[in-house]
């Protein structure tokens, strides 16, 4: 016999089992896409940390040998198009690489009778896509030591404030890498910021010896 309850609200258990379906499905839908955007994310965080110790490194160098600031912003400048271009067609033609390689995986199993409907085509790699946005990414990290030098006519203040600019920013790029890949942040911040010091120290003092002795 059902109860008072059941008789009064007596569609109180199907509504209620349909709304824990829904939200259960909202939690897997808002995890898969976390899980999309963290990869994203974390490659364009590692693609600005590329165009960020290579654009300053290369800046430090030229500031190594030569006082100029034109130098020093059109060697920057060059860099961030070179390395933004590299990487565009690098990532391009991998990308390019794994959707062949997926495509024919796709193909194999249509010979051997699978439906459309059982294979998954919305996943596949877009490599236009994949070379934009690591061409951009390594645009933004560039974009920092150029503009921190770009108004500083005091060569010794403009190499301090380029490596001042670069160390921020190389923080806050391994404190997003180590958010993203669930890493200790401390750890995160100082790896990457040690990294790119001995890069920029590397590149300038190499680039101040080979310069004294071709002098």
């Amino acid at each position: 016999m059902a109860t008072r309850d059941q008789q009064a609200f007596p569609n109180f258990k199907q509504t209620l089992d349909v709304e824990q379906q829904i939200t259960s499905v909202e939690i897997e839908n808002k995890d898969f896409d976390y899980s999309q955007r963290a990869q994203w994310l974390r490659a364009a965080v590692l693609g600005a940390t590329d165009g960020l110790v290579s654009t300053a490194s290369l800046m430090m160098g030229i500031g190594a040998v030569k006082e100029d600031v034109k130098a020093m912003i059109l060697a920057g400048f060059a860099g961030l198009v070179a390395g933004a271009c590299s990487m565009a067609i690098g990532e391009f033609v991998s990308v390019y690489s794994q959707l062949d390689i997926e495509l024919a995986q796709i193909k194999r199993k249509r010979n051997v009778g699978e439906s459309d409907q059982e294979i998954d085509k919305e996943g596949l790699p877009n490599p236009l896509q994949a070379a934009l946005a690591s061409a951009l990414a390594f645009s933004v990290g560039a974009m920092v030591p150029l503009l921190s030098a770009a108004f500083i006519r005091e060569h010794k203040v403009r190499l301090g404030v380029v490596v001042c600019a670069a160390s921020l920013a190389l923080m806050v790029f391994g404190g997003l890498s180590a958010v993203l890949g669930k890493a200790q942040l401390k750890r995160s911040c100082l790896r990457v910021l040690i990294g790119g010091w001995l890069a920029m120290a590397s590149t300038y003092g190499l680039t101040r010896l080979v310069g004294h002795e071709l002098q």
